[in-house]
């Protein structure tokens, strides 16, 4: 089991630490009710350093990033940030990922903890322009700092204009007297704020200068269990639940990201899906008896037969009530139309809601 640079001083903190994508991490600080409350409504920081990042480089970086990702990256610009994600030759999703164009001939992805051996042999597999690619994971580290009032906490600490700065673009400079910060206006919580990069040895230095600057905010940090409740509320897709190796992309409503303008791995046989028209699809639900769905709880019609599964399930604190994700039949899929869940052996009312859950 792998430790993010900064465990001790979570340990410090009194986070639980448990196992996940192959690292021990902090799961909640405090309950995960209170640091969900505190990033959608105040400012909270999550340490997701376990998350991979592969600079990519040279008179190759594009042609690669293009054959290998779905969306398409000849539209970024210096700065800006694309959401993608990784098809396979067979139909499914190697992963989502973040890329970052940095200059013409240079791009960061950053892809999740669990598939970064994975996506670092998927790629490197398909470098036919011989790109020039290092895997920096181990000596990045990275911060989330999401919430509403992350800008007010962030911007004594940096000359770059924070509040200037667009969805999904990023800028490099200095960031609590260190240099080279890379500072994101992305975010997986739906509640704004910036996600920043760091060097390992500089990683403690600039965490205590977040909470120094958030105390007048009562800043505090946050763990993997608020993470997945605030990404669920947003109806944003967790690789491993949501989508896999086996889900089709269009069936997950990733069609967005998915640009046929450019020739990309198994695009030929993507396009025939998307004409033909999708057999199930990725939607949301709100239970409408009480209940929590969970992963896994089986799907049904109101005779009880067996439509799909939950890929998400939770109980919502904003809107205190049970949601949840997961692949059902198309016919199902339309907003307002009535499902059960089975725990138990009962079934439970739900209906089909348009994503987010929250706006």
């Amino acid at each position: 089991m792998k430790t993010v640079p900064l465990h001790q001083v979570h340990v410090g903190l009194g986070a639980k630490m448990v196992p996940f994508a192959g690292f021990e991490m902090p799961v909640r600080y405090s309950s995960d009710l209170e640091e969900h409350h505190t990033v959608r409504n105040n400012v909270g920081v999550f340490d997701v350093s376990h998350m991979g990042e592969f600079l990519v480089k040279g008179p190759g970086a594009l042609n690669l990033i293009q054959r290998v990702s779905a969306n398409d990256a000849s539209a970024l610009f210096d700065g800006k940030v694309q959401y993608s994600y990784l098809p396979n030759a067979e139909g499914g999703v190697v992963d989502d990922l973040l890329v970052y164009r940095i200059s013409e001939q240079e791009y960061l992805l950053v892809v999740n903890a669990s598939n970064i051996e994975k996506d670092w042999n998927w790629i490197s597999s398909h470098n036919a322009e011989e790109a020039e690619m290092t895997n920096i994971s181990d000596e990045t580290c990275l911060f989330a700092v999401q919430g509403p009032n992350a800008a007010a906490v962030l911007q004594p600490l940096t000359g770059i204009d924070l509040a200037a700065m667009d969805y999904y673009t990023f800028q490099t400079g200095e960031l609590a007297g260190v240099s080279d910060v890379l500072i994101s206006a992305t975010g997986y919580t739906g509640a704004g704020g910036f996600e920043i990069y760091v060097k390992n040895s500089d990683a403690e230095a600039v965490w205590k200068a977040i909470f120094e600057a958030g105390k007048a905010y009562d800043i505090k940090p946050v763990g993997l269990g608020a993470r997945d409740t605030l990404r669920l509320e947003k109806g944003f897709c967790l690789y491993g639940n949501d989508v896999d190796d086996q889900t089709s992309p269009l069936e997950a409503g990733l069609g967005w990201v998915t640009k046929f303008t450019k020739d990309f791995i198994n695009s030929p046989q993507l396009k025939v899906q998307k004409e033909a028209g999708v057999q199930q699809k990725l939607v949301g639900f709100e239970m409408i008896d009480r209940g929590i769905p969970r992963g896994h709880y089986e799907l049904a019609d109101a005779s009880g037969n067996r439509i799909g599964e939950v890929t998400s399930g939770t109980q919502s604190p904003t809107l205190q009530k049970g949601i949840g994700m997961g692949y059902v039949p198309a016919v199902y899929s339309k907003p307002g139309t009535e499902i059960f869940v089975k725990v138990r052996d009962r079934l439970l009312k739900a209906q089909i809601v348009k994503l987010p859950f929250v706006k």
